[in-house]
């Protein structure tokens, strides 16, 4: 047997220290290092797995292969992927307890006719799994499931089941025999993700790896687990709404500002193909401080509603809130108002909500805001027939965003009959073949003439 040897790992980036240090030479955080026991493996087990020594080739000697993906039955989670699903990839998948981060990968395995899955719980039952699979339906009958912790086990079944996709719930579950720490700590999940990672390179076979997160809303574990697998999903929302978000952090595959939205149900999550119609809320009559902004998330548009509320300050100092959007960006659009043009904000609350429950950091939906703070401190209504879809810059002109014909069309296909856009994005656009009205303005003083007179 090894000899056991003691080291301090950071709970925060995973450095290793042969003692314990306050603040951390890598990360730069204090009080991170945690002791623990490992036991290292013997010298002459580390390059078994190695038949040829490695060669260095010309880059332009590289042969060219195609690109193959597994297309899955989730549509939304195709397009975060990139495409699809890369074979012999490692995706990390992270969210908060209770958010639906197992629900989703079971429906994927339970949904994906003839192909077959290992289902790898270490915190569920089988028949815990059961029965939820049971409440969204079982439509692949090649999905087995495997409650087991020790990752020397599952390597074993994995070998054995040769399964085409693995689904491991969750990472800080896992323990390897090899390591004297408990599960979940820095050597236990660094340990075997590597191993995990290395089944899935020489096998090519996707693995996906729920994680969990800690109080500041980032994984668990050693931020080495991130760079080590090839994408990063975070899976986000309220639990007071019913729709989630899918977002990709990190992806060796595909773009990164893709986003998937799904709906809560009580049979599982519903795909949701278009998010414009559930993200503007029905309403008969006319309210100040609501306008419509035409947003990018991706290569999807989508067309979300903007809410505020501005009332004077009942205490001393004003409140500034956000729910969904940047606050340091609010007060830099609030500041724009009371500088450039000359609108009294300094004495009101503000308070902004973007309906639905989702978080937008597009740029794009800047005019949005300012016209429904305008309207709300106003109290005026915007007709619900109308879209903004324009950056607002330091000195109060309204700056041109990228995609413009796309934000267009679906503000088209959704029945408006109005888009407010910067006049900057009319170069190259041939406003003749939309059939909606394009009014380009360059100043916000010009939005307030034609919304309010």
């Amino acid at each position: 047997m090894a000899k056991l040897k003691k080291a301090f790992f950071c709970q925060n980036c995973g450095a290793q220290a042969s003692k314990w240090i306050g603040k951390c030479p890598s990360c730069n955080e204090w009080n991170t290092y945690v002791e623990e026991i490992i036991q290292k493996e013997e010298s002459g087990k580390l390059r078994s797995n190695r038949n040829q020594k490695s060669k260095a080739i010309a880059v332009q000697d590289v042969e060219n292969r195609k690109e193959i993906r597994y297309r899955t039955p989730d549509n939304e989670l195709n397009r975060v992927l990139g495409g699809g699903l890369v074979p012999g990839s490692l995706q990390l998948f992270g969210g908060e307890p209770g958010i639906g981060k197992s629900t989703l990968l079971l429906q994927l395995a339970l949904k994906w006719k003839g192909i077959k899955v290992l289902y790898i719980s270490g915190e569920e039952s089988e028949q815990q799994i059961k029965m939820r699979a049971e409440r969204i339906g079982i439509e692949n009958t090649q999905c087995f499931l495997l409650a087991e912790t020790n990752i020397q086990n599952i390597l074993q079944h994995l070998e054995q089941a040769e399964a085409d996709v693995v689904v491991i719930d969750s990472i800080q579950t896992l323990h390897s025999s090899l390591i004297e720490s408990s599960a979940g700590s820095i050597s236990q999940i660094r340990e075997c993700s590597g191993q995990l990672m290395r089944f899935a390179k020489e096998t090519d076979t996707p693995v996906f790896l729920i994680g969990h997160i800690n109080k500041e809303g980032s994984i668990a574990g050693p931020k080495v687990l991130e760079h080590m697998v090839d994408v990063v999903l975070q899976f986000e929302g309220d639990r007071n709404h019913m729709y989630r978000l899918l977002r990709s952090a990190k992806n060796r595959f595909g773009p990164t500002n893709e986003i998937g939205i799904y709906e809560m149900l009580g049979t599982g999550l519903r795909e949701v193909e278009n998010p414009s119609e559930i993200l503007i809320s029905n309403r008969d009559e006319q309210l100040s401080g609501s306008a419509i902004a035409s947003s990018m998330e991706g290569m999807r548009p989508m067309l979300i509603e903007i809410q505020s509320l501005v009332s004077s300050a009942a205490y001393g100092t004003p409140q500034r809130s956000a729910t969904g959007f940047d606050l340091r960006r609010l007060n830099m659009l609030l500041a724009v108002l009371e500088k450039r043009c000359g609108f009294r904000l300094s004495a009101k609350d503000v308070f902004l909500n973007i309906a639905g429950g989702i978080r937008v950091e597009d740029p794009a939906i800047d005019l949005a805001v300012v016209a429904a703070v305008l309207s709300s401190a106003e109290d005026i209504s915007i007709t619900s027939k109308a879209c903004f879809s324009a950056e607002v810059g330091l000195s109060g002109e309204i700056r041109p965003v990228n995609k413009i014909e796309q934000r267009i069309l679906e503000a088209q296909k959704l029945g408006f009959d109005k888009i407010y856009i910067s006049k900057y994005n009319l170069k190259g656009l041939t406003v003749k073949n939309f059939n909606i009205e394009i009014v380009a303005v360059s100043k916000i003083e010009e939005v307030f003439n034609q919304l309010f007179g």
